[in-house]
């Protein structure tokens, strides 16, 4: 069986955006029995948990064969394993692989500092004066995948892959702010990866799991 760790709470602002919601999306692309292993906060440096997740996080992933950890990792593993997220042609396979990596490094690091600045540092002197260059480092990738994205539905070939899953995941962070509303090319764009059955599913079930009576002072 496949098993996947989660928290058993976040915050309001964190639901729906912690990462086991990427590999939930993809098990249930994919059509992959699995059970989520519910941890506290606590147990994040628990030794069961760093031995699955070296630095202490979630998700971790383990089935018959491997432990991973890292989502992308996990991701582009499952997407391994089945037909659902991976093209045939060793081309475009290739091709999703840079789009996964794309999105964790291209994009997620200035994304995750503007959400950053926006939920933990707001109104703070050093976040008023470091947002606008921020901004504009978002802005400046965005209209970059918006580029590439113009005249496409999905990033590689003709269908919905592990790229898209990743990105879309990446972007939805932005949703606090209008950058994507503002570009209709990526707003059309994630509005096609959320609508996915396979995405409604996993949202629903990873919003289900948060416990409000564990709640805990977050550090």
């Amino acid at each position: 069986m496949i098993t996947v760790t989660a928290y058993e709470w976040v915050p309001a602002f964190a639901r729906g955006h912690v990462r086991d919601m990427r590999v939930r999306w993809a098990l249930e692309e994919e059509g992959l029995d699995h059970q989520i292993k519910l941890i506290s906060h606590a147990d994040r440096r628990a030794p069961d948990n760093l031995a699955r997740q070296p630095f202490g996080q979630v998700p971790s992933y383990e089935d018959e064969e491997v432990t991973l950890f890292e989502s992308g990792a996990i991701v582009l593993h499952i997407a391994g394993k089945g037909t659902a997220l991976m093209p045939s042609d060793a081309a475009e396979r290739s091709q999703v692989t840079s789009w996964v990596v794309a999105a964790l490094n291209s994009l997620e690091p200035m994304i995750g500092q503007l959400a950053e600045i926006d939920i933990f540092a707001a109104g703070e002197d050093w976040a008023v004066a470091r947002r606008p260059a921020v901004e504009d480092m978002v802005r400046a990738r965005l209209a970059d995948l918006a580029a590439y994205l113009d005249g496409r539905t999905w990033l590689v070939g003709d269908s919905f892959t592990a790229a898209d899953l990743v990105m879309a995941c990446v972007l939805r962070t932005l949703g606090h702010t209008d950058l994507i509303s503002a570009t209709p090319v990526l707003a059309d764009y994630l509005a096609r990866c959320e609508a996915r059955p396979a995405f409604q599913k996993a949202l629903a079930a990873q919003l289900a799991d948060f416990d409000d009576s564990k709640a805990v002072a977050m550090a």
